[in-house]
């Protein structure tokens, strides 16, 4: 039984497609893709296009017989003509000029070139950051020795901005991470009247780790995404073009004073972090675990070691530099109007945060092994 469209302005019959409407100024709307889809579904390689119905043909409707030849050729099926009167044939001698050396691409080059794009994208992205990183430890440097090429200010603005605004979430976290710590371990070593060395486990594990880890987490959601979202706003309203073109140097005036604002204010908030953690474990253990606070204390203090401080205060350092750096870096990034900027900003927090991760068990290998 043929299958009826005439809302399409064809027929689609056993072997063939019969055209029923006139393809002047290309037909009506959607018949290029209603004869692209009966092309691909009719059954064997040679589909037959009746045109008896046609009386003539413009320079539209060649195309569109063109492109469905086209088309066709992609999906495996030859297009062959049928009915074709005079005045048509004229057409199509005129109009109808499908791609003679179309070539269907093989499947394994065609994943070729996929991997040898990606592979080229990669390594510009690499050389983007490269150039990033070594542009902002240059711009750093001599910011500290000249004061022009930036806005007075600056790096004050930005210390406060992530240091003060996010020491209100940092200590509460810390505090209920240390609060924690505390309260899991007492289960364990109260089975076996090890109730000091609960202050030996919080004053080691948030000066070493958790400290510095949940400092640079919380500065990576919020002060590494604000970072973000402003580069990649400056940058889709072409107010980076504008500091080029006033002769500033985007990386200087823009990343450096974020550079100094968040390496000034994150081994600050480390050490508050640590001290706090340490003080929520402290409460646990003088409430129910019924150590004395000079015991507690003493113990905390006595189970630190100076590299035990130097490590947090180094990985609360690499941790600032590799935030505000991949977050300047997808931001510079963006692609698109509002919603590549918040695209950019949950990347660059999501890559900041496993960044991050990364470093601490690089940096936990180097130091205690």
């Amino acid at each position: 039984m043929a299958l009826t469209r005439k809302e399409t302005g064809f027929i689609v019959e056993e072997g063939s497609i019969r055209l029923l409407t006139d393809l002047r100024r290309g037909g009506p709307p959607r018949l290029l893709e209603n004869l692209c889809e009966a092309v691909k579904k009719s059954e064997g390689n040679r589909v037959y296009l009746d045109l008896s119905n046609l009386k003539r043909l413009d320079s539209l409707g060649g195309s569109l017989l063109a492109e469905l030849s086209v088309r066709g050729h992609v999906a495996g099926k030859q297009l062959r003509f049928t009915g074709v009167s005079e005045e048509v044939e004229k057409g199509l001698s005129r109009y109808y000029f499908p791609s003679p050396e179309l070539r269907v691409p093989s499947q394994k080059f065609k994943i070729l070139d996929e991997l040898g794009q990606k592979i080229v994208e990669f390594w510009e992205s690499v050389g983007d950051l490269v150039l990033l990183i070594s542009e902002s430890i240059y711009w750093s440097i001599i910011a500290l020795w000249r004061a022009d090429g930036h806005r007075k200010g600056a790096v004050e603005a930005q210390a406060l901005a992530i240091g003060v605004g996010a020491l209100p979430v940092v200590a509460t976290i810390s505090f209920l991470v240390g609060l924690v710590l505390a309260l899991q371990s007492a289960a364990q070593l109260r089975q076996f009247g090890a109730n000091i060395f609960v202050a030996d486990l919080i004053a080691i594990s948030m000066t070493r780790e958790m400290g510095p880890l949940m400092t640079a987490i919380l500065l990576a959601g919020r002060s590494g995404s604000a970072i973000a979202a402003e580069i990649a706003t400056m940058q889709v309203n072409e107010e980076i073009d504008a500091l080029r073109t006033m002769g500033l140097n985007p990386i200087r005036y823009v990343v450096v004073p974020k550079v100094w604002g968040i390496i000034l204010t994150a081994p600050l908030l480390s050490i508050m972090a640590t001290v706090i953690g340490i003080a929520g474990g402290f409460i646990i253990g003088v409430t129910s675990l019924d150590l004395s606070p000079q015991a507690f204390l003493a113990e905390a203090v006595g189970s630190l070691q100076l590299l035990d401080i130097i490590s947090g205060t180094v990985k609360s350092l690499v941790f600032a530099v590799l935030i505000v750096i991949l977050a300047a870096y997808y931001g510079f990034r963006v692609k698109g109007g509002p919603e590549g900027v918040g695209r950019v900003t949950t990347t660059s927090v999501v890559v900041s945060i496993f960044a991050v991760i990364v470093a601490d068990a690089i940096l936990g290998l180097l130091f205690y092994l």
